[in-house]
């Protein structure tokens, strides 16, 4: 585990951490809530392309899952990053997003982060331009599924945000 603070620590997420992240995921009242099922098999099956921030007691307070799409082995897309309300405000969400592209870029080869952010979630474009700035790496945007492309409601475009070429550090292990 790499300390992000004395009190907080970056790890691989475990199957047992699967309902907090739903829970962490539900209380934000910003990202799209999948079913409890599918942040279990999160936890199994990519837990080697997502982390979570644990506490001094070792519960997750924080999350990012990502995967690496099949057709792009040096990209991790990264799905969605919350952290726990009480402790927002302490950076933790840039924490987990630099500890997580450099375990993966260690362990995988990386060359380049996307993911997508619905327009005018301000907090979600501060955190990946903010990113990009910091790993040297520009931004390119483009809609990637637009209002109409969603079968259950209404919804947001979803604008791609492809981040790279990136500059990463040797992970601080």
């Amino acid at each position: 585990m790499t300390a992000t603070r004395a009190d907080l620590h970056i790890d691989r997420p475990t199957v047992a951490d699967g309902a907090t992240l739903w829970r962490i995921a539900k209380d934000s009242n910003a990202l799209d809530l999948n079913s409890s099922y599918s942040y279990l098999l999160w936890c199994r099956d990519f837990a080697g392309t997502s982390a979570v921030v644990r506490d001094e007691r070792g519960e997750p307070v924080g999350f990012v899952t990502g995967y690496i799409p099949p057709d792009r082995p040096g990209t991790l897309l990264v799905w969605q990053v919350a952290v726990d309300a009480a402790q927002r405000g302490r950076g933790l969400a840039a924490g987990l997003l630099d500890g997580l592209t450099e375990r993966v870029a260690a362990e995988y080869g990386l060359t380049a982060v996307e993911t997508t952010i619905t327009p005018g979630n301000t907090a979600s474009e501060r955190l990946f331009t903010s990113y990009a700035e910091r790993h040297g790496a520009t931004v390119e945007r483009t809609v990637l599924f637009e209002a109409g492309d969603f079968p259950d409601g209404p919804h947001d475009p979803e604008v791609l945000y492809r981040i790279g070429p990136l500059s990463l550090r040797e992970p601080s292990l």
